[in-house]
């Protein structure tokens, strides 16, 4: 319970502010009290930002392997050792592989168990080319590690929403959205909520799809459809999780304030009232996967790259929702591991009381 967990941080797109606010984060000396820090990069993109940004004494340990990694240090793994010229505030495809290098390298030693926890820098989805096209670090993530069922969550302290369709056009929502699909979600989310949250009986609220839940019909038959058989069914295994709720009346009177989290349809839908409430402080999390995974709610930022403003609260919280839910989930395997039975419990009551 008192291990340090070993946390790889994906640099980002160098052009972008990821790299700035890893370093702004990595600063403090909290950070190393709490995990092993590990930072895969390109060395020369680190020392180009530590200079423009005018940070001193940045020194890190660099290393061939996850297995040289050190506590009380900043280890750096070299993602790539390619020459690069940085051009803070532009889309450059260069940017975009040296980024994808960066998570492909974490991700190997995340796939072989070396890492408790991920946390990744911001990149730009359109600079990266892969041999399929790459949607965001949620799917690539979860496909790379083999998991089919996994959740986008953004959260606060206040409000945690997660996503049946992530990034995906808006044309192609509603074919992407069945009662199998919603019943995955709610599945992963409850058990998100217990594991990596430690709330033992979530209550979950379910969004409509389309405006006043589709108005009996008048504007769409989703909700009845799909969404109402797939909550019933969840109920019926013992998932806690309600609605559908019209997205603008649910948020504009401030139902979320009543529930653990709340599964949106799209994005949009969610994320546009989670970001207006939470855009400096917000998390975002991927459950469902075998390794933590976490990553600040904004994105690369361009029009502020390099010009050494860029808030690192969102990053620095990400890297702590890791070292948090790592820890939780320690915990809740501790404490469910091996469960007395109803009778023993009895029992042992028993002899507790009569001393």
């Amino acid at each position: 319970m008192n291990k340090l967990p070993v946390i790889g941080i994906s640099q980002g797109d160098p052009n972008g502010v990821g790299i700035e606010v890893v370093l702004k984060t990595l600063q403090h000396d909290f950070i190393l009290e709490n995990c092993v820090p590990v930072l895969y990069a390109n060395p020369k993109s680190i020392n180009f930002y530590t200079k423009l940004l005018n940070i001193e004494n940045f020194n890190y340990n660099l290393i061939n392997s996850i297995k040289e990694a050190k506590p009380n240090k900043i280890n750096l793994i070299a993602s790539s050792q390619e020459p690069f010229e940085i051009n803070a505030g532009n889309a450059d495809e260069k940017a975009g592989k040296e980024a994808f290098m960066a998570v492909k390298a974490m991700l190997e030693d995340a796939k072989k168990g070396n890492l408790d926890a991920m946390v990744t820098a911001p990149l730009d989805k359109s600079t990266v080319k892969t041999d399929n096209v790459f949607t965001g670090h949620t799917g690539f993530i979860s496909s790379y590690l083999g998991v089919q069922n996994s959740l986008m969550v953004l959260y606060n302290d206040d409000i945690k929403v997660g996503l049946v369709t992530e990034h995906i056009a808006v044309s192609k929502i509603a074919a992407a959205i069945n009662k199998e699909a919603i019943v995955a979600k709610l599945k992963t989310a409850n058990d998100c909520l217990k594991t990596d949250f430690g709330i033992t009986k979530p209550k979950i609220a379910v969004l409509g799809l389309n405006p006043h839940n589709g108005d009996n019909g008048a504007m769409g038959n989703e909700e009845k459809d799909i969404i109402i058989p797939a909550i019933e069914s969840c109920n019926n295994q013992g998932i806690f999780c309600f609605g559908p709720y019209s997205a603008d009346g649910f948020f504009g009177m401030q139902h979320y304030n009543n529930f653990d989290m709340v599964i949106a349809m799209y994005h949009d839908q969610g994320l546009i009232p989670f970001k207006s409430m939470a855009f400096e402080d917000g998390v975002n999390y991927t459950a469902g996967l075998p390794v933590i995974r976490t990553s600040p709610d904004h994105g690369t930022a361009y029009d502020i790259a390099g010009k050494n403003i860029a808030s690192n609260l969102s990053f620095t919280n990400a890297l702590f929702e890791a070292i948090k839910i790592y820890h939780q989930r320690n915990e809740t395997q501790v404490l469910f591991s091996n469960p007395l039975k109803f009778s023993e419990m009895k029992r042992e009551r028993f002899r507790l009381e009569k001393g």
